[in-house]
């Protein structure tokens, strides 16, 4: 017999969304602090590319603008639900 059960794919989804809501409980503003520096970032680079003449990839994109929009909306969301 196994000394340790192997746990099932949803197990495992549950263990880590269980420990991802305990970390995220006491620190609210993680979140929406990580979703507003990808959005510094993203005008980083673009104030970068247009100073450096770079044009197209990441500085066309704007992925982090997308991503950082996201995780701040999803950061204050979480914040109020918890």
């Amino acid at each position: 017999m196994p000394r340790h059960r192997r746990l099932s794919w949803r197990d495992r989804i549950n263990r880590w969304t269980d420990q991802l809501g305990e970390f995220l409980a006491y620190r609210k503003g993680l979140l929406p602090m990580i979703g507003l520096l990808l959005i510094g970032l993203d005008g980083l680079i673009s104030v970068l590319g247009l100073l450096l003449g770079w044009q197209g990839g990441l500085f066309a994109a704007h992925c982090f603008l997308g991503l950082g929009a996201f995780l701040a909306i999803l950061g204050f969301l979480l914040a109020w639900a918890l």
